[in-house]
């Protein structure tokens, strides 16, 4: 079953209009997007996403709530030239929930779950070149190093790498079973404990495959371009990288250029376009929390155009 996380708090920080034009720029099994499909009866919905069986499944079931809606088979970081194919240029809001979906994370063949034993794979899109069998066994032990380092901010890191390294050289590394193995056994017992030792390292190679960060900050930028005035972004974040991306991003657009603050009179070339919603990031209620456990990362950002 696929949960939509703060599925209220994000539709209802979108201000939504009758008449409205939206993207929903993660698709997925289309929790949001259905939703914003019930309140949107004489506007349109756009939706991107890369997975065609995420595609196939949203397309009968958001079908059954309304005909006015798009489906676009795109990384959400083309949605500004994808929505000018159908002379759309501005739209009155925007959602990201960067999360993986539940069926993807619970599809044995996917390999994004560190829960099943299933071939590693961890590709959004399935017609990827690069899968996370590639970047296990093919990338050198100090760009793993680095990967896990930094997507997955793991301590143990160097010596995950080293011990990836080790394995591989005595056979590939075929499946998600193999490698939680290798990185349980690259930590002492007390860090194996708590929570499961693979989540980091798992996150990190999703986040490499997928190019997840290279391109979030750019989509970003394009989304918060393509807004009407009154428009509204939403994004829901999973982990602090991403969260940290949205948070710095939001501050620089609503923040007004040093060389004019202070100035009694701020000339119009130089006043904020843009204005925080959110002062700080929403999180799950505790309803959320207890109802779905893998909300309880999730962070929710909203910023709205203003001039």
């Amino acid at each position: 079953m696929h949960y939509s996380v703060m599925l209220k708090e994000a539709i209802d920080s979108l201000n939504l209009k009758d008449t409205g034009i939206y993207v929903d720029a993660t698709l997925g099994y289309a929790g949001h997007t259905s939703e914003i499909l019930k309140r949107v009866k004489r506007g349109f919905i756009f939706a991107f996403d890369q997975d065609i069986n995420a595609i196939n499944y949203s397309q009968e079931k958001l079908a059954k709530i309304g005909s006015n809606f798009l489906i676009i088979k795109s990384n959400f970081l083309y949605m500004k030239e994808e929505l000018l194919k159908h002379n759309i240029k501005k739209v009155d809001g925007i959602l990201f929930d960067l999360g993986v979906s539940s069926p993807q994370l619970d599809t044995k063949g996917r390999g994004f779950s560190y829960k099943l034993d299933s071939r590693l794979d961890m590709r959004m899109d399935l017609d990827n070149k690069l899968s996370a069998y590639e970047v296990v066994n093919n990338y050198e032990e100090k760009e793993l190093a680095r990967i896990i380092f930094t997507y997955g901010e793991e301590k143990y890191a160097r010596q995950i790498a080293k011990n990836i390294v080790i394995a591989r050289n005595k056979k590939k590394i075929e499946t998600t079973l193999e490698l939680q193995e290798i990185i349980k056994n690259s930590m002492p017992v007390k860090e194996t404990l708590a929570k499961n030792p693979a989540r980091k390292t798992f996150q990190a190679i999703r986040i490499e495959v997928n190019h997840e960060l290279d391109i979030l900050e750019e989509s970003l930028k394009k989304a918060l371009s393509l807004l009407d005035i009154g428009g509204r972004l939403a994004v829901i974040t999973f982990h602090s990288l991403e969260d940290r991306i949205v948070k710095n991003l939001f501050k620089e657009v609503t923040s007004l250029p040093k060389l004019v603050q202070g100035l009694p009179e701020i000339p119009l070339e130089y006043q904020v376009k843009y204005k925080l919603v959110t002062k700080k990031a929403l999180t799950p209620s505790d309803r959320e929390l207890k109802e779905n456990n893998r909300s309880r990362s999730s962070k929710l950002r909203v910023i709205e155009r203003i001039r």
